[in-house]
């Protein structure tokens, strides 16, 4: 089952069952690790992501909101933070020459990386919806200012 958040025209898709991260990204318990990848809300603000670049090295311990790597898309250059304090463990070494399933299948072969972490502080689909409708009046007047440059 998924949930809908409109953004204007679009619908963004978020799968019930994962958790999210203020900072736009779904996540899934596999094992003892929790795998990391864009929610649909940040994928419809990047589009078309062409080129990522990781920071960081497997086995290194992070902080929440510690720069790992950077994403680039036709429409911005956005750093990527953890959006938990842990362990990075994996990276999803195939989107390092094609990025593109990010954009074609983020909630499977488009995940980004995993971590060793307590999944506690990671909002329900039903949280981050409320969380987006929130934000995106700000996203919004953000966007529109981008575009009156």
């Amino acid at each position: 089952m998924n949930l809908i958040f409109k953004m204007g025209e679009f619908e963004a898709q978020f799968p019930t069952d994962r958790m999210y991260a203020k900072n736009h990204m779904w996540a899934v318990q596999i094992g003892d690790t929790l795998r990391f990848g864009l929610a649909a809300y940040a994928v419809r603000l990047l589009q078309d992501v062409y080129f990522l670049d990781w920071e960081l090295a497997t086995g290194t311990p992070i902080r929440q909101g510690h720069h790992i790597g950077d994403i680039e898309s036709s429409k911005a250059e956005s750093s990527l933070h953890a959006p938990l304090s842990g362990i990075l463990s994996d990276f999803n070494q195939a989107l390092l020459k094609d990025p593109s399933a990010i954009n074609v299948d983020k909630y499977d072969t488009g995940w980004l990386f995993e971590m060793q972490a307590d999944a506690t502080g990671l909002l329900s689909p039903t949280d981050y919806l409320e969380h987006l409708e929130a934000v995106w009046e700000v996203t919004q007047r953000t966007i529109k200012g981008q575009l009156n440059h």
